[in-house]
């Protein structure tokens, strides 16, 4: 079995991209393994083998939008639904969030109040506080936002783990080995007040004040956090006997 897979969806801004770099270096920086995963950009590369074929799979945000099913895009659902039912750990973020979501029956779609930008805080369910990636967090903590789309409704069978003021669906689990989270857990501070000073002008246009989400633009450690998690909990059951459960002790699920 291969080490963690980084499922690419699409590039950040062109600016950003030249000043930071793209979506999986900041994902690369926030694993703890000392051998790299690897890399493949769905948008025009070929299925990466079999989901069973790595231990984890992360799969990135994007600038496109699930609702426009593009055909890059519901082969990724497809390959994403496989490995929902060969219960291999999927961590979708954003895009990957709302890709997971569509792939396994949930309905993605614009938000109503138009996009959200910044960092916002973001409160835990109760169902959360059990979680094996989110139980050990805060009650409530500050995640990185930039999102047109959100999952509207869950997957059926899904539990919701966190929410917040401005999205009712922050992050969600179906079975026990696939989660989406709407936040960027791979941002940092510099990235995320790029953001938010390339889209300014944008958001201005929708009647928000982009001053004041760059004040409030603070670290996020904790949401952060969940990219190494995954890969400890992707790893402990990549090392675990076929005893239909993890070294966490958590037992497979329907997906």
């Amino acid at each position: 079995m291969a080490g963690i897979l980084i499922l690419k969806t699409g590039s950040t801004y062109a600016d950003i991209q030249q000043g930071f770099g793209d979506f999986d270096r900041w994902f690369r920086a926030r694993l703890e393994r000392s051998d790299p995963p690897v890399v493949v950009d769905v948008t025009c590369e070929p299925r990466p083998g079999e989901p069973s074929d790595w231990l984890g799979i992360i799969v990135t945000g994007s600038p496109a939008m699930v609702t426009d099913q593009e055909p890059w895009s519901e082969n990724a659902a497809a390959w994403l639904r496989e490995a929902a039912r060969q219960q291999v750990p999927v961590l979708g973020v954003c895009y990957g969030h709302q890709l997971l979501a569509h792939a396994l029956g949930g309905r993605v779609g614009f938000r109503p109040q138009g996009r959200e930008s910044g960092t916002f805080d973001v409160s835990r369910t109760p169902e959360g506080g059990q979680d094996p990636l989110l139980g050990s967090l805060p009650p409530s903590f500050p995640a990185h936002l930039t999102h047109a789309q959100s999952v509207l409704a869950l997957p059926p069978g899904a539990v919701l783990l966190a929410k917040s003021d401005g999205e009712p669906h922050q992050a969600f689990r179906v079975g026990s080995h696939a989660w989406g989270v709407q936040f960027h857990p791979e941002f940092t501070e510099a990235v995320m007040t790029a953001y938010l000073n390339t889209q300014a002008d944008s958001l201005a246009k929708d009647g928000q004040d982009p001053q004041r989400l760059l004040e409030t633009v603070r670290p996020t450690p904790e949401a952060t956090s969940l990219i190494a998690r995954f890969e400890a909990f992707a790893c402990a059951r990549g090392r675990a006997p076929g005893t239909g459960e993890n070294e966490s002790g958590i037992a497979q699920g329907t997906y």
